[in-house]
C-alpha cells in the first residue's frame, strides 16, 4: 500500500518491485481471499511479489496433528481427513472445475505424504510437514488469481532461501539472492511461500512464528523492493496494545531504528526479525514497511521507514511479562558479551552484569553459566517500557516516565543503548492498569495535528507571520505542524513539516503545479492523527471541496464565506457530512473578521436561549462610507477616495451590490437555528441598473450618477434628525421571519448611528437580551484582526481535537 504524494517536489525515484504479505487471517476462508483479490487488483502489478502465510489456523492444526502422531491417538486419521476437507472447500468454492483439478490432485498427493511421515517418525519431518500450509496457500492464491485477475505462478521459499540454522535464521543473502532471480518470471504475479526455507545443507526449515512477515521482508532485500506491505487483521501499529489500552492511538509513520525497538520490547504486531532485512547493509535505498489491515484496505495504516523530525516524536508503549532477570559478575567479562551473542535475550548490560530473558529461555542461559562454574542470581522479573526516538535523552520524559511507574516499585530502570527506549524493571507482571497509566502520561500531548493553510494573499501572509510564536505559546497547539501551502495553481505538501518562518521562501522556491485530484489523493492519505484546512482564499471554486474535506474526516477553518452561504439543499448536505464523520468546521471570521459574533450565537444555542432577531452594520466600506459621507462632497468622490486607499473591493460595485453583506446575514440567522437561502433575504443594490453590467473603466467613468441619489436620502435624513446607514436585519415573526439588507435611515441615538469608521457592529435580541440587546462593536475588517480570528479558531479546533478518543476496532493480532 504505498502512498504516493502527488504535489510533492521531493519524490524519490519509483522502483518497480513491491511486496505484499497476507497473514493467516486475510486468507482465512473464500470471503477473505476474495478480499485479497480485491486488494491485489487495486495495489499490486505485474512484476510484484506475494508472500503468504497459511490460510487460517492451517499451521496450528497441522501442530496439533504432531501431538496425535506422538500420543498414538486414534483420532489422527480424522483430524488429517479433516484438514484435507477444509482445503478442499476452499479450492472447490473458489476455483473452476478446470483451475482446480490440478490443486486437488496435488492435495492428495500432500496428504499421503502427511499421513506417511505422521505415522512414521513425526519428528524426523516436522519442518517438512509445517511446510504444507504455506505451500497450498501459495497454491490456492496463485490459481484464483491466474482465473480472475491475471497470470500468477508460485515460488516455494525452499527452492531460494538459505538460512544457518533454524535458531537465529540468519539469511546467506547472496547465495539466496543467486537462486530467487533465477525463479522470477516477467509479467507474472509472484506468489510466494512465507514462514519455510531450507539450510545450508538443503533441509527444509521454518522461520518461527511470525515467520511469515520475515519472509516478506527478505524478499524485499532480495528485490531490491521500495515498499513492502503486511496485510493483516490490524490497521496499523499502536501506541499501546489497544486491546487492552484504549485510548491507544495509531502510529502512522514510525522511523526504523524506532520500530526496531518496539518489536524487540514485546509490540503484538512489529517483531524483531521482521525489521532486519530492513538495513540489510547491501539494499541501495531505503525500504518502507507498510503495515494495512486487509479487512479495511482503504485505511491508511502505518509506515515504518526514514523520515524527518515529525515522525521522530511518535512515542508507544509496551510491556513483557514472564522475564527472567539474571545476574553475575561474570556477565561483565568480555567472553560473556561474545558468548550471550547466541541467545535470544531481551536485554543485556555488561558493566552491571544482568541479562533479561524468556522463561523458556532460562535452562539454556542457566546451565550455561553452571559449565563455566559461575554463580548467578535468577529473579522473575517483567518490563514495562516507552519507546521513541531518542527518547532516553530527553529528561522530561524519563522523569514523566518514573513518576507515572512509581507505584509499582520498579527495581531498576534501564535505558538503551540506542536511546530508543525507558525500561522499568517490575518485581511483578505489568497489569494492564499500570500499562494504562504509563501510556497516558507518556503519551498525553503526541496527537499529531497537521495544517495546510489555502490562499497566501494579504490576510494570508499574516496567519503565517503570526504561526511561529503561536505554535510555541500555545500548548494545545505543541503538536500542530504546517505540512501544506496552497495557491490557486501551485502547491507545496511536505509531509514532514515545513518550517513557518520559512513558509513564504519555500513556497516560492519549490512549489509545484497541483490540481484537484492530485490534492485529494494527498488529503485522503495524510499521515496525520487530524489534518485541518484553513481557507483563506475568497473562492467559491475552493468552497466546493469542502464537501469532499469532510468525507474524509478533514477539519476546515475558513474565512471564506461561499459555503457557509450556499444554497440550503447543499449548506445542509454539508453540515450532514461533517457531522458524520466527526469533522470540525469553524468559520468565525466569515463576519465581522476577529469579532466574536459567530463564538456569541453559538454559545447563546447552546446555553439554551432563542435569537429573535439580528442587525447590524456588517461591511467595514460601507460603514466607512456613510460614516464619513456628508454630502459636503459628492458620494462619487468620496467612493474613489476609498478605492484608492483600499477600503473597497477593486470593483466597488461588489460593496455598493449588498452581496457580501446579505451572505453574512445569512451565515448569521443560520448559527441562529434558521433555515434559509440567500432568496429569502431581499437586497437593496445601491448600484443603478444601467451602471451594474458596463466595465469597470466606464463604471468609475460615470459614477457621478450616484451622486443625486445620496444626496437627496441624506438631506431627507438630516431633514428629520436622522442618519443613513447600510443595515442588514433578520427578525422573527409571527409568519416565519423578514429578512433584508437596505439603505435605512436612523435616528442620531441610535446604536448604529456613531461608529468609529470601517467598524462592523452586529445587535443580537434574544429571549434573554431582549429589552437590552447584546451588542457586539469593533473593526470588521482588516489583515491583523482577520488572521488573527482564524487564529482563534485554530486554538479552539486544536483543544478539542486533543480531547478527542476514536475508538480502535480490531479483528484480533496475530
Amino acid at each position: 500500500m504505498s502512498r504516493v504524494n502527488p504535489v510533492h517536489t521531493e519524490q524519490a525515484n519509483a522502483i518497480s518491485t513491491n511486496v505484499h504479505k497476507f497473514g493467516g487471517s486475510s486468507l482465512a476462508d473464500s470471503a477473505c481471499i476474495k478480499r485479497v483479490l480485491t486488494i491485489v487488483r487495486r495495489h499490486c502489478k505485474k512484476d510484484d511479489l506475494i508472500v503468504v502465510s497459511a490460510n487460517g489456523d492451517t499451521t496450528d492444526t497441522l501442530f496439533a496433528l504432531f501431538e496425535l502422531a506422538e500420543a498414538h491417538d486414534e483420532a489422527l486419521s480424522s483430524a488429517i481427513e479433516s484438514l484435507k476437507l477444509s482445503q478442499l472447500k476452499l479450492i472447490r468454492e473458489l476455483l473452476s472445475i478446470e483451475s482446480g483439478q490440478p490443486l486437488i490432485e496435488a492435495l492428495d498427493a500432500d496428504i499421503k505424504q502427511l499421513t506417511f511421515w505422521l505415522l512414521n517418525q513425526p519428528q524426523q519431518f516436522t519442518n517438512q510437514i509445517l511446510a504444507f500450509g504455506e505451500v497450498w496457500s501459495a497454491r490456492l492464491l496463485s490459481a484464483y488469481i491466474s482465473q480472475e485477475y491475471t497470470a500468477s505462478y508460485t515460488i516455494d521459499a525452499r527452492d531460494y532461501l538459505i538460512v544457518d540454522d533454524a535458531k537465529h535464521c540468519q539469511v546467506q543473502y547472496e547465495a539466496s539472492q543467486q537462486q530467487f532471480n533465477q525463479l522470477l518470471e516477467d509479467q507474472k504475479l509472484a506468489v510466494i511461500t512465507g514462514y519455510i526455507g531450507k539450510d545450508s545443507k538443503g533441509e527444509a526449515i521454518t522461520l518461527g512464528r511470525n515467520g511469515s512477515d520475515y519472509s516478506a521482508t527478505i524478499v524485499a532485500a532480495l528485490a531490491q523492493a521500495k515498499n513492502v506491505t503486511l496485510w493483516t487483521d490490524v490497521d496499523g501499529i499502536y501506541s499501546a496494545d489497544p486491546r487492552v489500552v484504549p485510548n491507544a492511538r495509531k502510529l502512522h509513520r514510525l522511523p526504523n531504528e524506532v520500530a526496531k525497538e518496539l518489536g524487540r520490547l514485546g509490540n503484538p504486531v512489529l517483531h524483531a526479525k521482521t525489521l532486519k532485512p530492513l538495513s540489510f547493509e547491501q539494499l541501495p535505498h531505503t525500504v518502507h514497511l507498510h503495515v494495512a489491515s486487509s479487512f479495511a484496505p482503504e485505511v491508511l495504516g502505518s509506515e515504518i521507514g526514514s523520515f524527518g523530525e515529525i515522525a521522530k516524536q511518535e512515542l508507544s508503549v509496551t510491556r513483557l511479562n514472564d522475564l527472567l532477570l539474571i545476574e553475575s559478575e561474570f556477565l561483565k567479562t568480555e567472553q560473556a558479551k561474545i558468548a550471550f551473542e547466541q541467545f535470544s535475550v531481551e536485554q543485556i548490560d555488561h558493566e552491571l552484569g544482568f541479562v533479561v530473558v524468556q522463561q523458556h529461555t532460562q535452562q539454556q542461559v542457566t546451565d550455561w553459566l553452571a559449565s563455566s562454574n559461575v554463580q548467578v542470581r535468577v529473579t522473575p522479573i517483567a518490563l514495562v517500557a516507552a519507546v521513541g526516538h531518542n527518547i532516553a535523552q530527553q529528561g522530561n520524559m524519563f522523569a514523566r516516565f518514573k513518576r507515572a511507574t512509581k507505584s509499582a516499585k520498579p527495581l531498576r530502570f534501564i535505558q538503551s543503548s540506542n536511546n530508543h527506549s525507558i525500561i522499568a524493571v517490575l518485581k511483578e507482571n505489568c497489569t494492564i492498569e499500570l500499562l494504562n497509566r504509563v501510556h497516558h502520561a507518556m503519551t498525553k500531548d503526541a496527537r499529531h495535528i497537521g495544517l495546510v493553510v489555502a490562499g497566501l494573499g494579504n490576510i494570508g501572509e499574516v496567519f503565517l507571520s503570526m504561526l511561529p510564536e503561536q505554535l510555541s505559546r500555545h500548548h494545545s497547539l505543541e503538536n500542530t505542524y504546517l505540512v501544506g501551502l496552497l495557491g490557486s495553481k501551485k502547491a507545496l505538501i511536505r509531509d514532514d513539516g515545513i518550517n513557518p518562518a520559512l513558509a513564504k521562501a519555500l513556497y516560492e522556491q519549490h512549489a509545484n503545479d497541483y490540481d484537484k485530484a492530485a490534492l485529494m489523493e494527498w488529503l485522503g492519505n495524510h499521515p496525520y492523527d487530524e489534518l485541518i484546512v484553513v481557507d483563506l482564499t475568497p473562492s467559491e471554486e475552493f468552497s466546493d471541496y469542502y464537501q469532499e474535506f469532510f468525507a474524509k474526516g478533514i477539519h476546515v477553518i475558513g474565512a471564506n464565506k461561499w459555503a457557509a452561504s450556499a444554497d440550503t439543499p447543499q449548506y445542509n448536505r454539508l453540515l450532514s457530512t461533517a457531522s458524520e464523520t466527526g469533522s470540525l468546521w469553524y468559520g468565525n471570521t466569515t463576519v465581522g473578521a476577529g469579532l466574536p459574533v459567530n463564538y456569541a450565537l453559538n454559545d447563546l444555542a447552546r446555553s439554551g436561549d432563542k435569537v429573535i432577531e439580528i442587525s447590524g452594520i456588517f461591511s467595514g466600506t460601507l460603514s466607512w462610507l456613510f460614516e464619513s459621507y456628508d454630502a459636503s462632497v459628492p458620494f462619487s468622490t468620496l467612493l474613489k477616495d476609498a478605492r484608492n486607499q483600499g477600503l473597497t473591493e477593486p470593483d466597488p460595485r461588489e460593496d455598493l451590490s449588498g452581496k457580501d453583506v446579505q451572505r453574512k446575514l445569512l451565515i448569521l440567522a443560520r448559527l441562529a437555528g434558521f433555515e434559509l437561502s440567500l432568496s429569502d433575504i431581499s437586497v437593496q443594490n445601491l448600484v443603478p441598473e444601467a451602471l451594474q453590467t458596463i466595465s469597470i473603466d466606464e463604471f468609475l467613468a460615470r459614477c457621478e450618477e450616484l451622486d443625486d441619489y445620496f444626496e437627496q436620502a441624506f438631506s431627507d435624513a438630516k431633514a428629520q434628525n436622522q442618519c443613513i446607514r447600510y443595515v442588514a436585519k433578520f427578525a422573527k415573526t409571527s409568519a416565519g421571519y423578514k429578512a433584508e439588507v437596505c439603505l435605512a435611515q436612523l435616528g442620531l441615538s441610535h446604536a448604529f448611528a456613531s461608529l468609529t469608521p470601517c467598524d462592523n457592529i452586529f445587535q443580537i435580541k434574544s429571549q434573554w437580551y431582549h429589552d437590552n440587546p447584546l451588542i457586539i462593536r469593533g473593526p470588521g475588517a482588516g489583515r491583523e484582526v482577520t488572521a488573527g480570528g482564524v487564529h482563534s479558531d485554530l486554538v479552539v479546533a486544536c483543544q478539542t481535537l486533543n480531547k478527542k478518543s476514536k475508538p480502535v476496532e480490531i479483528r484480533g493480532i496475530n
